[in-house]
């Protein structure tokens, strides 16, 4: 069985918009800071590699190739569909997860539905659970991508 957490966020934009300001404008909503982002004592530039095989990146010194991959993209379909591979830095050979992204138009704009999948992988005693037992690890999760929900609402 998967262990998953998903949360939803309305943005008063049309879906193609939407997932315009979720993949170009990363940089500008992925919040900063240790809870963030992947090496926080370097100053990095989150960026999706469009289409699918690119990649999610937090780039350090693009002239030196100094970056960190997150994942790659495994669907791009603007205006509908996102989903990427997830890898923490302290993830081993085999451990990812996946976080799939719906956008979908409504009477107010479009509804994203994040899904962030997979958490299975990570064994109980893995440093990114914190020590917490599933259900608080997975709320702690579902919690992570809200705020950062939020801020590509604010963006928008």
């Amino acid at each position: 069985m998967s262990a998953s957490v998903t949360v939803a966020i309305t943005l008063e934009v049309e879906p193609e918009e939407a997932f315009r300001l979720f993949t170009e404008e990363v940089d500008q909503w992925w919040q900063r800071g240790p809870k963030f982002r992947f090496r926080p004592n370097l100053h990095g530039t989150m960026r999706f590699e469009p289409g699918e095989g690119g990649r999610l990146v937090e780039i350090y010194d693009e002239a030196k190739g100094d970056l960190y991959e997150a994942g790659r993209i495994l669907v791009w379909e603007p205006g509908r569909r996102l989903v990427f591979e997830w890898r923490g830095p302290n993830y081993r050979e085999g451990q990812v997860t996946e976080v799939d992204i719906r956008f979908k138009a409504n009477d107010t704009g479009t509804r994203i539905l994040l899904e962030h999948r997979g958490w299975e992988t990570l064994p109980p005693d893995h440093p990114a659970r914190h020590g917490l037992d599933s259900r608080a690890f997975l709320t702690m999760q579902g919690g992570w991508w809200e705020e950062q929900l939020v801020a590509l609402k604010a963006l928008a």
